[in-house]
């Protein structure tokens, strides 16, 4: 059943957080995104429609216009985290311009004043100004704020991905719904890619009915190491001939998890925009000597097996479906996010 509602979703990509939200329940009408190429995917799998537009040039009165169908208007989205991410802790991101989109986002909730807030991001974004900032802003407007620190498999998300939500309502006290899995009941590997679900193909093979299931190619050195890798191990499986300079140097010693191979019995790594790389992180399949293809770096992240991010195959480029990937809100945690708000909606009475 949908809810009362409307929600427009800042900064959408190719609709995680809105494809969540759309199967609990909530209705989105727009989803904003600067980036074009994400406009096929978004339509083509979500009821929403897609508006190209960077969010510090949205204008209030617009916004306020899309969310006028529902009774309850949800404004939600989730800001490039790169410049949060501990990835990137080496890096000046002081003066990068996807620090002020959080910013961004707090100006439109003072103009627009939807009923309730979602955002969702990187865990270290709470330990920066611009996140006090926008807190700070929500509560300045008059709602009542509560964020969660959220450890994906704990909602039934197969990879070890944190992340920060925060709901704010004009209702009342909202809260992100407790964890719906534990450690002794986490979803694996093996329950998103294995067992049949994707069937087996080659490093640069490509599954005649699945042109997004595709392995990137190897050189034959990299095969080497992947066939010596074992599931959960490093690179000190190697025979040392084909270990890399690097491995030899003390910088180097750390980096256990670059070039292994995923564990069937156990949750992913988290999903990065460079997941198709075989040597971008623990990205090697647990069994066929190949990194993970773009499908499965998907069902990882939760978009259903059949979710379309290109409208033709000629148009599949790792690059570009790597990012659309990477950068999603996963779709299962999207989902109980809309879950906490209908029953939000609900215990309050909003729309009676």
């Amino acid at each position: 059943m949908k809810a009362d509602a409307t929600a427009v979703d800042l900064f959408c990509g190719v609709g995680g957080l809105t494809h969540g939200l759309e199967t609990a329940g909530i209705p989105v009408a727009v989803g904003v995104d600067r980036d074009d190429e994400c406009e096929h995917a978004y339509e083509a799998n979500n009821e929403a429609r897609f508006e190209q537009a960077d969010v510090a040039d949205l204008d209030a009165e617009q916004v306020s216009e899309w969310l006028d169908d529902g009774t309850v208007s949800v404004l939600a989205g989730c800001a490039p985290c790169q410049p949060f991410s501990n990835l990137n802790n080496a890096e000046d991101s002081s003066e990068r311009d996807d620090w002020g989109l959080v910013r961004d986002f707090g100006n439109l909730v003072e103009e627009v004043e939807p009923g309730i807030v979602v955002m969702e991001n990187v865990s270290e974004l709470r330990n920066k100004p611009v996140y006090s900032d926008f807190v700070n802003t929500l509560w300045r407007a008059g709602y009542d704020v509560s964020f969660s620190v959220v450890e994906c498999p704990d909602y039934g998300i197969p990879q070890d991905r944190k992340r920060i939500v925060v709901l704010a309502s004009k209702y009342g006290p909202i809260e992100l719904k407790g964890p719906t899995h534990s450690p002794s009941n986490y979803p694996t590997v093996r329950d998103a890619i294995g067992n049949g679900v994707v069937p087996e193909i080659d490093a640069g093979g490509v599954d005649e009915n699945d042109p997004l299931h595709r392995s990137r190619t190897l050189e034959e050195q990299n095969i080497e190491r992947i066939r010596q890798s074992k599931p959960g191990g490093t690179w000190r499986d190697w025979d040392p001939e084909i270990r890399l300079d690097c491995h030899t140097k003390e910088s180097g010693q750390s980096f256990g998890s670059v070039y292994g191979r995923m564990q069937w019995d156990t949750t992913a790594p988290t999903i990065t925009t460079q997941y198709y790389n075989y040597g971008s992180g623990r990205f090697g399949h647990p069994e066929q000597d190949r990194a993970i293809s773009l499908r499965e770096g998907a069902i990882l992240q939760t978009f259903p097996p059949d979710y379309e991010f290109v409208e033709d195959e000629e148009d599949i480029h790792y690059q570009t479906v790597g990012r659309f990937v990477g950068n999603a809100v996963p779709v299962r945690l999207a989902e109980v996010v809309g879950e906490t708000i209908v029953e939000h909606v609900e215990n309050y009475n909003v729309a009676a």
